[in-house]
């Protein structure tokens, strides 16, 4: 994971601008709430899943770093995805994230 994208991950998730872990994930998409799917390499289950939910509803979708980078950026245990739900954050984190395999546009 590039290093900027972990750290604005971070900043987002302390702004509770950050919905991680599947639950959370679910819930929010359910409710079309969000601006930027990010989703760990290493997470083949969530992005088979969640790929397709976040095409229907629109959603940008980045594949970057694992579990444990994405755990460690969010300062908790691994997570396999998680949800921005600031469009600010989110265009930030794309902005970013040039090499990054990424769907979709916001």
């Amino acid at each position: 994971m590039n290093p900027r994208i972990g750290s604005l991950i971070g900043i987002a998730r302390r702004a509770g601008k950050i919905a991680s872990g599947q639950a959370q994930v679910e819930a929010m998409l359910k409710k079309k709430k969000g601006f930027l799917l990010i989703m760990a390499e290493d997470a083949a289950g969530a992005q088979k899943k969640y790929s397709q939910w976040a095409g229907d509803l629109g959603l940008p979708v980045l594949i970057t770093g694992t579990k444990e980078e994405m755990g460690k950026a969010l300062g908790l245990s691994p997570r396999s995805i998680l949800l921005i739900m600031d469009q600010g954050f989110a265009k930030a984190v794309l902005r970013t994230s040039s090499k990054e395999m990424m769907f979709g546009e916001l």
